[in-house]
């Protein structure tokens, strides 16, 4: 899942390269899931089957390492994942296209913020095959 992450962190900064901030958001939301959702895993806790993981990350924060954001994460995870329609579908009742919805501002902020889960969650799995 962590490689899988990572290669969505490649195509989030290529689509922000290329000017097509939805995918760019769409594809760090991909990011950030599949981190977290391998960070689940990880503890041994059976992940749900949705886009945003934040509450069985909040059901099961003890669980977490000390030195992980569980709180921020969750908030990452719901973001980010009330933008994955609009970054594909646009609005749909209005007819607004995702191009027209995101900026380069908020495609750069959903990378940090993937960036920034990958690297945590990266972490954990270092610490745990003691590397």
């Amino acid at each position: 899942m962590l490689r899988q992450a990572a290669s969505r962190l490649k195509t989030a900064e290529t689509a922000i390269s290329d000017g097509n901030y939805p995918y760019s958001i769409r594809s760090s939301q991909e990011c950030v899931e599949l981190s977290l959702k391998a960070s689940l895993r990880l503890l041994g806790i059976e992940y749900p089957k949705k886009h945003d993981v934040s509450r069985a990350m909040l059901r099961f924060r003890e669980r977490y390492p000390g030195w992980f954001p569980v709180e921020r994460f969750a908030k990452t995870s719901t973001r980010l994942a009330k933008l994955r329609e609009p970054a594909m579908y646009g609005e749909e009742e209005s007819l607004t296209p995702p191009e027209a919805l995101f900026t380069e501002e908020e495609a750069r902020k959903a990378l940090e913020e993937a960036k920034e889960v990958y690297r945590y969650v990266e972490r954990m799995v270092k610490e745990v095959e003691g590397r």
